[in-house]
């Protein structure tokens, strides 16, 4: 009886967590890399700067500069 009681219990408690994390599972858009996709273009733009922003958010410097 104990060990039904804790399924019930844990089934139970699975499903209220998944309900509760179905209202964060939207995130915010992710724009992609270029200054064609920024809000407000820079005056210059350089291949260093491209490929900086390519390798957003990754925490690795780019090898080609």
């Amino acid at each position: 009886m104990g060990l039904m009681r804790m399924a019930v219990l844990g089934a139970a408690g699975y499903a209220l967590y998944k309900y509760t994390q179905k209202e964060k599972a939207e995130t915010a858009p992710i724009r992609d890399a270029g200054p064609a996709n920024m809000r407000s273009a820079p005056k210059s733009w350089s291949k260093t700067d491209e490929a900086l922003d390519e390798t957003f958010p990754a925490s690795d410097a780019v090898a080609n500069y």
